[in-house]
């Protein structure tokens, strides 16, 4: 698609995200969403944002552009991703908006549209999007001035999301938290800096927080899920139980046990299946993960007669496959992880509460219980390249097909194209890292020589 990614809109903000082309964004998503809800009724949209300088100018002309095209607004102000996932569908909004760029540093801002079922539109809908945004249909349709939409601040909606989570969880966790228990919380200046103290607060759960006092600029600046060296090193000297990382926009949460070391995704997910199996949560004995998924979670679903269905990267098609095929469980590698028995989107505060309940029950250290899989070792290459079409080299199956044969199923070769910039990733997993580091290399240097 051209304007939308993997995971919405995201660009530079102000200078290509400007505030004409959000304004043009919000004009043509009204325009898709009005022919998708009943003719006569102004369409009701939510947006929140994150802790981003450029958050509220963003804010301002994409609600420009809604209440333009005769549909009412409802400010949140700033919240997780999850928050605004859950309220769309909890409130019955016709649509909601996240003003966000995730993980990525302060400079680039994001657009992520949800659906009235509190889930990430699907392609057809962004192509729908994409069209009216060039064919400048939405831009030519006038709104009568008593028809023009009203804004307004619901800053207090965040509640909601407040008062669910802490039911989720409270009964189970105050029936075995224990006061050595104390957890280490880095909210990555973002979405999460507010309510995630709040909810571990309410639940009674000893913490000590980092990295909670956005200044518009300091959102995931060496802090959060994609940069685990600070809470690591915090977990380690306070002695804490365990770390928990959030992203910018709170979808998705990493973790460290006890002893510093990282817990993905992948560990996340086989931690969460084990549980739930035992307590007979699991539908279908099902999970859903993506094909970045590390080899050694197809070896613990095997080991434990579970179905492990992988899709594309995205936690939006994790999401399909569940609802489309059953399952109540999926994420990926990064830390999105969705139980979508309490929401249809990756939620790294439910995930962490998840977490902190198996743990409190199991009455194990966290090392202990990260056990349950074995982490294979994975290198990845990026490789910018001119052309996309590999199957004209005959030369780079062959180095595949020589690489996967010296794995003997003990590893795998995944080139995958990039969904946002001109490149194949080539991913190696095997047990021996340093000759899947020399075969990445020797596999991306052919891919290199024959496409550029």
């Amino acid at each position: 698609m051209k304007y939308f990614g993997t995971d919405g809109i995201r660009k530079i903000a102000n200078t290509e995200l400007t505030p004409e082309f959000v304004y043009t964004i919000s004009k043509a998503g009204a325009y898709v969403l009005t022919k998708h809800v009943k003719e006569g009724v102004k369409p009701r949209i939510i947006i929140g944002r994150d802790t981003r300088i450029s958050g509220t100018l963003i804010e301002s002309a994409m609600t420009a552009g809604f209440l333009s095209s005769g549909a009412n607004v409802e400010l949140v102000g700033v919240a997780p991703t999850p928050a605004i996932a859950y309220l769309t569908k909890e409130t019955n909004a016709d649509m909601s908006v996240v003003i966000s760029a995730s993980h990525n540093s302060f400079e680039y801002n994001g657009i992520k549209f949800f659906s009235n079922k509190g889930t990430k539109i699907p392609d057809d809908i962004e192509e729908e999007i994409e069209e009216a945004i060039d064919s400048g249909i939405s831009l030519e349709k006038e709104i009568d001035s008593q028809d023009i939409g009203v804004a307004s601040v619901k800053e207090d909606l965040v509640d909601n999301y407040f008062n669910y989570v802490v039911n989720i969880f409270k009964d189970n966790i105050q029936k075995y938290n224990r006061d050595d228990f104390v957890v280490g919380i880095d909210t990555a200046n973002g979405a999460t800096y507010k309510i995630a103290e709040k909810i571990f607060k309410e639940l009674g759960i000893k913490y000590k927080i980092i990295n909670n006092n956005p200044d518009g600029i300091n959102i995931n600046k060496n802090c959060g899920s994609t940069h685990l060296e600070q809470l690591r090193q915090y977990v380690l000297e306070n002695k804490l139980s365990m770390g928990i990382a959030y992203d910018g926009d709170g979808d998705r949460c990493l973790t460290v046990n006890e002893k510093g070391e990282e817990v993905n995704g992948d560990i996340i997910l086989a931690i969460i299946a084990d549980y739930m199996k035992k307590n007979n949560m699991l539908e279908k004995n099902k999970i859903v993960a993506t094909v970045m998924s590390n080899i050694g979670l197809n070896k613990y679903a095997k080991n434990n007669n579970l179905e492990l269905v992988q899709t594309k990267v995205g936690d939006r098609y994790v999401l399909e496959e569940m609802l489309k095929n059953g399952g109540n469980l999926g994420g990926e590698q990064s830390g999105h992880i969705i139980l979508s028995d309490f929401n249809l989107t990756g939620d790294g505060i439910v995930t962490s509460l998840m977490i902190i309940k198996i743990l409190l029950e199991a009455r194990q250290s966290f090392s202990e219980v990260c056990r349950i899989m074995t982490i294979y070792p994975q290198t990845l290459i990026n490789v910018k390249v001119k052309e996309f079409d590999m199957d004209k080299y005959p030369e780079i199956k062959e180095i595949i097909l020589k690489t996967e044969k010296e794995l003997e199923g003990e590893g795998r070769v995944l080139i995958r194209k990039s969904g946002t910039e001109p490149l194949f990733r080539v991913m190696l997993e095997g047990k021996d890292k340093d000759y899947i580091d020399k075969a990445a290399k020797e596999i991306a240097k052919v891919i290199d020589a024959k496409m550029n």
